[in-house]
């Protein structure tokens, strides 16, 4: 019996240490498979970090040899600027030599001429004194006599030497002009000519010069008398000009024309068709414009009309700056300036945005647009801040607060920076309106239109108020009254033009 259970208590140890050996085998197994697994998860990293690092190392590369050409352009640049300002300096040196040389001649000729004067007046006391001894004169007498002779002999040759001296001063001045003036259209005359007065309109080729000019230019008269503008058509290939000084008048006959040559069909049913088409996307679009501005700069909600506005003060410029890049530009900067000081910097920028607002109104109303503003503001309900700032940027009032005050010196900012404006396009302008405003002042007439760089103005007349004997009388008074109101060089053409139209459907 003992014997037994010695038997079962051995087969049960080596039951107990087989199943440990067994167990600590399976162990050491799964412990090499996740040790393998480990390692493998490691070398996965391992090469995922080498692959973020060497991708990272090439956009570096890139981003240096990208800065690396940046820093090559601008040093480029610098050193064109560099090359432009050596050659002006260069320039205004020899001018100042010249200046220098030219004063000194002038003072040499002034120390003779003190010196001749002298002379002369020590001969003549010589020759008073002589005469007086011989001819038993006064002093005063033979003064008197002896001036009446040099002044009689000396006449015709002062005569000829003014004559010469004028006849030499208006070559020289006629060389000095011609030089000036070249210099002036060689650096100006493209850009004021290109970016300020005329629109390019690209053909498809030139047979479409031939259907735009039209059946014994049947065309092109409609398309200047509805669109209001000079449409140019000469020996350059490929191209038209649309030429006027009003800048949204001149966008919708540009896009008119651009469809026009598009859909191929030029006849003036359709040219009206089309007119009428643009002018009503040209006003959604402003207003589109206007919005987004509004929306952009955070002045949300504002009057529809006063958007409108704001999106067509971009056809709007004044001494050449355009009226919308200036107002973002005075919004923006009292708006930084209104935070320093502690104002309202909301405020600011919507007074700034809303400064020059009547500029959007003064081409189809005329009047001041400091007054057109402030009616405009005040009809929507503007914020009086708003509206002392559009007085007190002209000096109408005294600013009434900090915001108002910023709206003034940002506007001197933006219109006093070099380069922001160009007086000579503002009095131009201004003159081709006024020669406008003036015909459309006539009792009988339609409209009127400023072509030709302001050197023709072509008036459409009512056919039932005018008839053919006052169309000349009505040309006469208009050219009167534009000579004597505005000033001009050369003369301006008074076309005068009476169309009768009759319309009947046939239903």
């Amino acid at each position: 019996m003992v014997e037994d259970t010695l038997i079962y208590i051995i087969f049960m140890l080596l039951g107990v240490g087989m199943t440990y050996i067994f167990m600590r085998n399976e162990n050491s197994k799964q412990f090499k498979h996740l040790e393998a697994e480990a390692k493998a998860k490691a070398s996965a990293i391992e090469y995922e970090a080498e692959h973020i690092l060497h991708e990272a190392q090439v956009k570096i590369k890139e981003e240096e040899v990208l800065l690396d050409k940046k820093f090559q352009d601008k040093v480029l640049e610098v050193t064109k600027q560099t090359t432009e300002l050596d050659l002006e300096r260069k320039a205004l040196r020899k001018k100042e030599k010249e200046l220098f040389k030219s004063k000194k001649n002038i003072e040499k000729k002034e120390n003779y001429l003190d010196t001749l004067e002298e002379r002369k007046k020590i001969e003549i006391e010589s020759l008073i004194s002589l005469l007086s001894k011989c001819a038993g004169l006064t002093k005063e007498e033979a003064k008197k006599h002896l001036l009446e002779q040099v002044f009689e002999e000396s006449k015709l040759e002062i005569a000829l030497s003014v004559r010469k001296q004028e006849k030499i001063a208006e070559q020289e001045a006629k060389k000095r002009a011609n030089y000036i003036l070249s210099q002036a259209v060689t650096r100006y005359a493209g850009e004021f000519a290109g970016e300020r007065l005329i629109h390019i309109v690209n053909l498809p080729s030139d047979d479409h010069k031939g259907r735009i000019i039209g059946k014994e230019g049947r065309n092109i008269k409609s398309l200047e008398q509805l669109l209001g503008v000079d449409i140019i058509v000469d020996d350059t290939p490929g191209v038209i000009i649309v030429s006027n000084f009003n800048l949204y008048r001149r966008a919708i006959a540009t896009r008119t024309i651009e469809l026009l040559i598009k859909d191929g069909r030029i006849h003036p049913g359709r040219i009206e068709q089309v007119h009428a088409k643009v002018k009503e996307e040209f006003e959604q679009k402003i207003l589109e414009d206007g919005e987004n501005i509004v929306v952009e700069l955070g002045l949300f909600p504002m009057h529809e009309e006063l958007m409108k506005l704001i999106g067509r003060m971009k056809y709007r410029a004044s001494y050449g700056q355009n009226a919308l890049a200036h107002t973002l530009e005075v919004a923006k900067l009292a708006s930084i300036m209104a935070a320093e000081m502690g104002g309202d910097e909301t405020l600011a920028l919507r007074a700034g945005l809303l400064h020059d607002i009547g500029k959007a109104l003064t081409q189809e109303r005329g009047g001041n647009h400091v007054d057109l503003g402030v009616e405009v503001c005040r009809r929507y309900n503007e914020h009086p801040t708003v509206i002392n700032a559009i007085y007190a940027h002209h000096g109408h009032e005294e600013p009434d607060g900090v915001e108002s005050a910023a709206v003034c010196a940002a506007d001197v900012l933006s219109a006093t920076r070099p380069g922001a404006r160009r007086e000579v396009i503002e009095s131009f302008v201004k003159r081709i309106k006024d020669i406008e405003v003036i015909a459309l002042s006539k009792k009988g007439v339609i409209d009127a239109f400023a072509i030709n760089a302001g050197r023709e103005i072509r008036v459409f007349v009512d056919a039932g108020k005018i008839d053919d004997a006052n169309v000349y009388l009505l040309s006469k008074e208009i050219a009167k009254e534009i000579e004597n109101k505005i000033q001009y060089p050369g003369e301006i053409k008074v076309n005068v033009i009476r169309e009768k139209r009759e319309i009947q459907y046939a239903r």
